[in-house]
């Protein structure tokens, strides 16, 4: 018998919790294979199994705390793997003519009323929700769109009557799972993620003196080099153009220029740091996770768009390590994506500073005398100001400014012009 304990994931993380069995007690498993997903305050992790065998699970239920350690389940790798039950055997075994002709008749009688074929469940729309034929045809009819009707038949499907309520109450939509006029109130258990992420915005809060800087910049620049050079780039480098790629390197650039910006406190030493590890945050529906870009400074756009999307991913499949949520000297989160015009952004601590990007929106602006209208974007840089002064701060927002508004810059990190003047 192999005793399978929680293993450990991190110097200060001292219990995780249960998400997810992949196994029932009894199943037989193979070696490797993913028998539970566990939680930290960190990150998402599997646990494999180490031998083949039938597995008896811990006393644990999902949801439930745990402690590095523990017993999670035990292996008794002397057990035989079952052997199949005969239904494959069955399965193959010769038809006859007279089933192969009812079989041929079925097929016939299925593709000549396919309607009569589905009629116990239809599809409401292209979204996957299920509708009773006749509920359906009222959606369609009605143009209503499904996700506004509570079902109530069974396995969530939607029934004449339920429909018709959604007429009889325009503009009127319970929540999720309520009825109208519901006083439900429901109590859910905080995950160790969301209580991770609670702890760390109140202690930012608490213990820094955080200050926040705005700015503005037009995007046509970098619009009008999306416009132009996506196709090719998508072509060359098989990753399309976003803005990300441009606010990491302008941030990078920036940073090297204002190194306060790129440091933290510890103890009573100020830790600078000469190369840019750049975290972004990421939603996820578990919440919000922080994976670090390492070295921006000295990777290419391309280079920085495929990692973007790599870290967006494995914060989707909740499969980001400790390594890639650790370790970030600052931070760019995106609030525009949600459509957030201005925000406040919080440290990540203990990081000194983090850039909020927002939504572009096109405004009028006054260029060389005239109104105009132009794709803008606010900027927000909060920041500690025990250790970066209102100088620092300012000059460094205005300095991604520039460089946001004259991508070219970011090639020498410097006015071309200038340089060529050797001004």
């Amino acid at each position: 018998m192999i005793d399978i304990k929680v293993p450990a994931v991190g110097e200060s993380i001292n219990e995780v919790t249960l998400l997810k069995w992949n196994k029932k007690d009894g199943d037989f498993v193979e070696r490797d294979e993913v028998i539970a997903e566990l939680e930290s305050e960190k990150a998402t992790f599997e646990v494999n199994a180490e031998q083949s065998g039938i597995i008896k699970l811990g006393n644990i239920s999902e949801g439930d705390t745990i402690k590095i350690g523990d017993l999670l389940a035990s292996i008794d790798e002397s057990a035989a793997k079952p052997s199949g039950n005969g239904k494959e055997k069955t399965e193959e075994k010769p038809k006859g003519k007279k089933e192969e002709s009812k079989k041929k008749q079925a097929a016939k009688t299925t593709s000549a009323a396919p309607v009569v074929a589905l009629a116990n469940e239809l599809p409401a729309s292209d979204s996957g929700i299920k509708a009773s034929p006749v509920a359906s045809a009222i959606i369609e009819d009605k143009k209503i769109d499904p996700k506004i009707v509570t079902p109530s038949g069974p396995a969530g499907k939607i029934l004449k009557n339920d429909v018709l309520a959604a007429l009889s109450n325009p503009g009127k939509k319970a929540f999720e799972g309520a009825e109208l006029f519901s006083r439900n109130v429901r109590s859910e258990k905080m995950s160790s993620l969301r209580k991770t992420i609670s702890q760390r915005l109140v202690e930012a809060k608490n213990t820094t003196a955080m200050l926040t800087t705005f700015n503005e910049a037009d995007m046509s620049r970098i619009m009008d080099i999306r416009s132009k050079y996506k196709d090719k780039f998508k072509e060359i480098h098989g990753v399309g153009l976003g803005f990300m790629s441009f606010f990491t390197k302008a941030c990078a650039l920036a940073l090297s220029e204002w190194p306060s910006v790129n440091a933290y406190i510890d103890g009573d030493s100020l830790v600078y740091h000469d190369y840019a590890d750049i975290s972004i945050a990421v939603s996820t529906p578990r919440g919000l996770t922080v994976p670090v870009i390492r070295n921006v400074e000295s990777l290419g756009m391309a280079e920085i768009e495929k990692k973007v999307i790599e870290l967006a991913a494995k914060a989707r499949d909740s499969k980001l390590t400790t390594e890639e949520l650790t370790g970030g000297t600052f931070t760019i989160t995106n609030g525009g994506v949600f459509g957030s015009l201005m925000s406040t952004p919080i440290i990540n601590i203990p990081q000194s500073a983090i850039l909020g990007m927002h939504k572009i929106q096109d405004r009028p602006v006054v260029v060389n005398g005239q109104i105009v209208v132009r794709p803008m974007m606010y900027l927000a840089l909060s920041y500690d100001h025990r250790i970066i002064d209102g100088r620092e701060s300012v000059s460094f927002l205005v300095r991604v400014k520039e460089l946001l508004e004259n991508p070219e810059q970011l090639l020498m990190g410097k006015d071309p012009v200038k340089t060529l003047l050797e001004l």
